[in-house]
């Protein structure tokens, strides 16, 4: 058998993004909506969510039909000084992560300079042999991010994978019925979306007891990727 390739993804994937990172991010996407685009604050959070899901992100929203430069949006709104101090990890993870066999990817939709930051914090730096990131997903002179079906199939083609032999590991529905659609299989991380909620996921609204057809398995640790 081929060693499996995994991709992970980043915020409550492999930390609890939702225990405050979250919550500063949107505020920060809130804030930078307001001053760039001259909105009330109510406004701006509505524009927030409307292109989240919309678009899968935020920012492309506000890149197609306000001119926002990516670029700026990213380091705007991913700076949150004492990032450091709220995102932690476990020995059990970082083990795991470590033993855990075939090659490993961090794919976000965070931009490149946070990702790194979120790593070292955790001291999962050196467990990826790559990290793609928002800024390593364009095509054609436009970001696509998750969930967009062409970037999972460049992306393959670019590390000349076969999507069989490839695993998302992620928190967000969305996205693994993207990279099911491309032949990938599935791994729903439920761990902080338990915590966030008991029985309800906050991104998808679908009941964490369920498990969606494109979805092969849920685990609520690191440790069961091992069996």
């Amino acid at each position: 058998m081929r060693a499996p390739v995994w991709f992970f993804d980043l915020d409550n994937t492999l930390h609890n993004a939702s225990a405050q990172v979250f919550a500063e991010l949107s505020q920060a996407m809130t804030d930078y909506i307001v001053r760039h685009l001259q909105v009330e604050a109510a406004e701006a959070s509505r524009l927030r969510g409307h292109y989240w899901r919309r678009y899968g992100a935020t920012l492309l929203g506000l890149v197609k039909h306000h001119g926002v430069s990516a670029a700026h949006f990213l380091h705007e709104t991913h700076a949150l000084p004492g990032l450091e101090s709220h995102v932690h990890s476990h020995a059990h993870d970082l083990a795991a992560l470590r033993e855990l066999p075939g090659r490993k990817f961090l794919l976000t939709n965070a931009p490149l300079a946070y990702a790194l930051r979120v790593l070292r914090a955790l001291k999962m730096d050196d467990c990826f042999e790559a990290v793609i990131a928002m800024e390593q997903m364009a095509m054609f002179g436009e970001l696509r991010p998750k969930p967009d079906a062409r970037m999972f199939r460049h992306l393959l083609a670019r590390l000349r994978l076969r999507p069989s032999d490839c695993i998302l590991v992620e928190d967000t529905l969305i996205h693994q019925k993207s990279a099911r659609r491309v032949g990938m299989q599935t791994v729903w991380m439920q761990r902080w979306l338990r915590a966030a909620a008991k029985t309800q996921s906050p991104q998808t609204g679908r009941s964490l007891r369920s498990r969606p057809a494109y979805v092969d398995r849920r685990v609520s640790s690191l440790r069961q990727l091992l069996r």
